[in-house]
């Protein structure tokens, strides 16, 4: 990934602060008929409905929608979660209102007449609902407005491409998937004609949604891609990821390509979210990273030194699910342990590039992670390190992932949930509201998990007789 260059703020493609005009142009030329309302879930996916474009701008627009409130109390499943005071049996699952943000407006190429806008949910007095993760990641964005300093981010996504589709992946019971090519194909030019027809249709659909890519790539496992974006607003950011995730799916269905978002799809390989941050003075339009060789300003050292206290304890936030932490270990190309260096991809934060264009690159969330809670537990992190002036350690020259004296990442889902539960950090960094309702969505995880019996488990005991 390139170096940072100015943000683009969450706004319509037009440029305009509100997509309404715009959405009224296209449904009266006859371009959009209907319109996908979406919200982000706790799983870092899309849920929401497809209204008539006629209802949606009539009602919709200006005075939002009702949903079931256990959009923010469910598994991936779909399954009501017990214990959420925001939704639950007890309340008899109410509805929760969603109001659209017409800023976010798009008109996805792969969905021909159709209009696609975020929606944030609000309480009954219209105030944001603090557990939305959108909601997360804006308030994050608050508080560097307070400190004065601009911020820009640019996501680098891999994940894994399959042979065949959701039914034939259910009837295969999710065993012995083929991945669309075999081996390394890192930097890799001669590609197999589907990977190429594939990877074609997600650049163009992308592009036709004003969502350009700055580049794709296959990576270094079996049917390994890596999708990157260019630099910008940090909303914007993880509202395209978001796109991304969707527009994978969508294109790959049309061509039996089945793509996998997974922090460890296959044992031993590891699919990455990095997150390039860059931070500047907006009056003067000063790089807070901006040096050369081994030196960094003070204000840098201390964001660095932010990350590495605050990310150990903020782990459900970046790795929320049970599989994320089957990546973070030895032979994945993910870190292993929380440290930092330039240009070292074996650490968690690695220094790139130099003078203007420097920047950091946090190398923890896996290609599961929700994009708006990964950014705000790396924005809140880096901020905590700022305003507390917190010196980060010894820089990491060599191999970090054989350095048995650098303070290792969770073994487990159960074991970050521990972590975050026993410090006083995240609910400063967040609220305990927030905290707590991620860390009973930790919980069930763990325990969906707990009690599942693997193939592996049946073949180790076989093994035995």
């Amino acid at each position: 990934m390139t170096g940072p260059t100015s943000g683009s703020p969450s706004t319509a493609p037009d440029g305009s602060d509100s997509g309404l005009g715009r959405l009224s142009t296209l449904i009266r030329n006859g371009s959009v008929t209907t319109v996908m309302l979406a919200t982000a879930n706790m799983q870092g996916g899309l849920k929401g409905k497809t209204y008539s474009s006629t209802h949606f701008i009539n009602e919709v627009a200006a005075h939002g929608t009702s949903w079931c409130g256990y959009l923010l109390a469910t598994d991936a499943d779909m399954r009501p979660l017990d214990g959420f005071g925001i939704a639950s049996w007890n309340t008899g699952y109410g509805d929760m209102r969603f109001v659209p943000d017409l800023a976010t407006l798009r008109t996805p190429a792969w969905m021909p007449g159709t209009a696609l806008v975020l929606a944030d949910p609000v309480t009954g007095d219209q105030q944001p609902v603090a557990v939305a993760p959108r909601h997360i990641l804006k308030r994050q964005l608050e508080q560097w407005e307070g400190r004065g300093i601009g911020v820009s981010v640019g996501l680098e996504a891999e994940f894994v491409l399959y042979h065949g589709t959701r039914k034939s992946a259910a009837r295969a019971r999710y065993q012995d998937l083929t991945p669309l090519f075999e081996g390394s194909r890192d930097y890799g030019l001669h590609q197999s004609p589907l990977l190429r027809k594939y990877l074609a249709a997600l650049r163009v659909a992308l592009a036709g949604t004003d969502l350009p890519l700055e580049a794709d790539k296959g990576e270094g496992a079996s049917g390994q891609v890596e999708i990157t974006f260019p630099h910008g607003a940090p909303l914007h950011a993880a509202d395209q990821h978001m796109l991304l995730r969707h527009a994978a799916v969508e294109i790959g269905a049309t061509h039996r390509v089945l793509p996998l978002f997974m922090a460890s799809p296959d044992t031993g390989v590891g699919s990455g979210l990095h997150i390039h941050l860059s931070l500047h003075d907006p009056d003067e339009q000063r790089p807070l990273f901006d040096s050369e060789g081994t030196d960094l300003p003070e204000a840098a050292l201390y964001v660095i030194g932010g990350l590495l206290t605050a990310m150990p304890v903020l782990a459900p936030f970046w790795a929320s699910m049970f599989n994320s932490y089957k990546r973070l270990t030895p032979g994945t190309c993910a870190p292993v342990n929380y440290s930092w260096g330039f240009d070292n991809r074996t650490c968690a934060v690695r220094v790139v590039g130099t003078g203007a264009r420097r920047h950091l690159e946090i190398r923890l969330p896996g290609a599961d992670a929700d994009p708006y809670r990964a950014l705000a537990a790396v924005l809140a992190a880096a901020g905590y390190g700022l305003d507390n002036k917190v010196v980060p350690p010894a820089r990491v020259d060599g191999n970090a992932v054989t350095d048995t004296t650098l303070p290792p990442v969770p073994r487990s889902l159960d074991e970050a949930l521990q972590l975050m539960r026993i410090s006083e950090l995240p609910a400063q960094l967040f609220t305990p509201e927030v905290v707590e309702h991620y860390a009973l969505s930790a919980h069930h995880e763990v325990e969906a998990h707990r009690i599942v019996v693997s193939p592996e488990e049946r073949r180790r005991e076989i093994a035995l007789q």
